[in-house]
């Protein structure tokens, strides 16, 4: 068995971050996160970091913002993986230059997990969140850097707690509000098994220079198909309203950052269907259930099943 590559995760204390750093470690990669010192005395992040030592991840002290660090980084791992937040997208170019430089990097994963940013029809202000991350994958592919870009769409832990209706805390028991006319099909994926599917494709060829798609057939729901489960699971019918795309594209004109941000991805998925609304082509994509069948992944019936 070939030896597993040294994974690097820039951005690995954030909300996907932690999900890839432990599926890493837990599989037997020699694991790095770099980190400001600022990080390492951070007490929200103290829970974070100490599941990160017993798992045996190794810290090195850096910034995105200090090249030489960056690179000396690098210079330690085979593969690089970015979870930074949506307002440092634009800033992966550092990661981009300090990765040639280093010139020992078998494969970098961008900040990517979520939408195909290349297949995408969104609207402000989400389109500059896509825009910036389609700008990277271009830089990357004119370097000549090879790639995975995971397109993990929607996050379960975003989602399905309260089924997407916003301001609520869990989801409803009486009325339901449904984006569009609730049809086109949207995919969800618990955190911790897009950490193990980007983790089994980094040493995997059948994913270099792709586009992963996780798009599991028990997580794939219209927002109608996703109202009538939880109904079965609850024992209850739910008064439905809809929302019309017009309704809906003046509700993000309306809100405020990030709420309108939320929203614009929402009417590109549950309006657009930017998660279904295409099919895979081998050209430049691979389907992660498909590559990795034996992975038990969380369904979103047994993920909804707390709720309940």
């Amino acid at each position: 068995m070939a030896e597993k590559s040294k994974i690097l995760v820039i951005g690995g204390t954030g909300y996907i971050g932690k999900s890839i750093v432990e599926a890493s470690a837990k599989t037997g990669h020699p694991t790095f996160v770099i980190s400001r010192e600022s990080t390492l005395s951070d007490p929200t992040k103290s829970k974070i970091l100490d599941n990160f030592k017993s798992l045996g991840v190794n810290f090195l002290h850096g910034d995105l913002y200090d090249h030489e660090s960056l690179v000396k980084a690098i210079k330690q791992v085979d593969v690089v993986i970015s979870t930074l937040g949506h307002a440092q997208s634009a800033d992966q170019d550092k990661i981009i230059v300090a990765i040639k430089e280093a010139g020992n990097v078998k494969r970098f994963l961008p900040a990517e997990f979520g939408n195909d940013v290349d297949r995408v029809h969104v609207v402000e202000p989400a389109r500059t969140i896509c825009s910036a991350k389609a700008k990277i994958r271009r830089v990357i592919e004119a370097e000549g850097i090879p790639y995975t870009y995971v397109s993990s769409n929607f996050f379960a832990g975003y989602f399905l707690p309260t089924l997407a209706q916003t301001g609520a805390t869990a989801p409803p028991r009486d009325k339901i509000v449904i984006l569009g006319d609730g049809n086109p099909k949207a995919v969800f994926n618990k955190e911790d098994d897009i950490g193990t599917y980007t983790i089994k494709a980094v040493d995997d060829p059948r994913t270099l220079n792709k586009i992963l798609y996780i798009r599991p057939p028990l997580n794939t729901y219209s927002f109608n198909d996703l109202t009538s489960l939880w109904e079965k699971m609850i024992g209850k019918t739910l008064e439905r309203s809809y929302v019309s795309e017009e309704q809906l594209l003046k509700n993000i004109q309306e809100a405020g950052f990030p709420q309108n941000a939320i929203l614009a991805m929402e009417h590109s998925v549950f309006i657009k269907g930017d998660h279904t609304n295409f099919e895979i082509e081998p050209s430049f994509g691979v389907e992660a259930t498909e590559l990795y069948p034996n992975v038990k992944y969380t369904s979103v019936e047994e993920y909804l099943d707390q709720f309940v």
